[in-house]
């Protein structure tokens, strides 16, 4: 017991600044095991699947439960944006949220332990990551200059030692690996042991694949970028809503000057999801990505996109024009890049402040 406590902070970073967001089709007893980290915060819940169905939420946690009645009846002809039968609808909890920080996280993650058999606080770490500075635009070998017991290396530049504001801390996770179907295949048994103690800052330039899984970001800077497109239910692709969203997140972070870091926290990934209903979500993406890279690669922002929206719009006219060419999906994407922007600016009125956005009526 004495270990649980002493890993907890007297007063919870960003209690009343941070909203976690999980997405589900089944009762959230997982939450038990984080209780001791996740009950000072408010959770918002996007139950997926059948919404007559009804989700159980351990005793004495603060949340707000939305199904997808609740989506359509807040956002009405808009919720087309939403996917359906897939956990790219955490999108929503994203968009009606009211908080600086978002924490997202998936039902079948649990606590890890750290290499000397202490429960990791994963989401305290998130937020040290995205509270501290980045270093996009110069490698420093020592991986994070803020962190205590390192610093700025012989070499790095004195210009850039005030770094950049962290827009997307990106987790970890031991056991089971973040695979694809393919790799799941041939290594079935495979369970990621190796615990890298480092956070490092993902260089201006560089795309990373993103995973929704153990995710935090700061809201109000990068936000509207967090889209997890159309995925699952009536769509040809499922399994890159992640990975979408990070594609985007990466180029507009590059072109506003903001910082990705990846690293710690790790969390304990117990469920391996089936490699044959993967490939089958997966396939038509495992040809397309490597069109989809370089697209991303390439995509240069103008000078007129001076916000998160107008970045997002701009690479929808983009992706409309280039990859509209390698499947019709990516014109209907296009179009709900554009609907998801409308979307979070009714929810989310830019002359109000971010921290209190008008949010729509509470889903119980």
């Amino acid at each position: 017991m004495a270990k649980e406590s002493s890993s907890v902070p007297c007063t919870p970073l960003l209690k009343d600044e941070l909203d976690i967001v999980i997405p589900t089709i089944r009762n959230l007893d997982f939450l038990e095991m984080w209780r001791p980290f996740f009950q000072p915060y408010h959770l918002i819940i996007v139950q997926d699947g059948d919404p007559s169905k009804t989700i159980k939420v351990p005793e004495g946690f603060d949340y707000e439960l939305y199904n997808r009645n609740d989506i359509n009846r807040i956002l009405g002809p808009k919720a087309a944006c939403i996917s359906f039968k897939d956990s790219a609808c955490r999108c929503f909890g994203y968009m009606v949220s009211k908080k600086k920080y978002i924490y997202t996280i998936d039902d079948d993650c649990f606590v890890a332990k750290d290499p000397t058999g202490k429960e990791i606080n994963a989401l305290e770490q998130h937020i040290k990551n995205l509270l501290s500075p980045a270093t996009p635009h110069f490698f420093n070998t020592l991986y994070d200059p803020y962190r205590e017991g390192a610093d700025f290396v012989r070499g790095y530049p004195f210009s850039l030692r005030e770094g950049a504001r962290t827009a997307v801390s990106h987790g970890l996770w031991l056991n089971i690996p973040d695979y694809d179907a393919p790799t799941q295949l041939v290594k079935p048994r495979e369970r990621n042991t190796r615990y890298v103690d480092a956070v490092l800052t993902i260089p201006k330039g560089t795309l990373f694949p993103m995973c929704g899984m153990n995710l935090a970001f700061d809201r109000e800077l990068i936000g509207p970028a967090m889209y997890f497109g159309l995925m699952g239910d009536g769509q040809p692709i499922g399994r890159y809503d992640d990975m979408w969203a990070g594609w985007c997140t990466k180029v507009i972070c590059d072109h506003l000057g903001l910082g990705i870091k990846t690293g710690l926290p790790y969390i304990w990934h117990s469920k391996a999801s089936n490699p044959f209903v993967n490939l089958k979500k997966e396939y038509k993406g495992i040809f397309w990505q490597e069109e989809l890279i370089p697209f991303f690669q390439s995509a240069v922002l103008s000078k007129e996109c001076t916000t998160v929206q107008k970045c997002y719009i701009e690479l929808s006219k983009q992706v409309r024009e280039k990859l509209g060419k390698i499947d019709p999906y990516f014109t209907k994407l296009a179009d709900a890049m554009v609907t998801w922007i409308e979307a979070w600016d009714d929810l989310n009125p830019p002359k109000v402040a971010a921290e209190v956005p008008n949010g729509p009526a509470k889903g119980k």
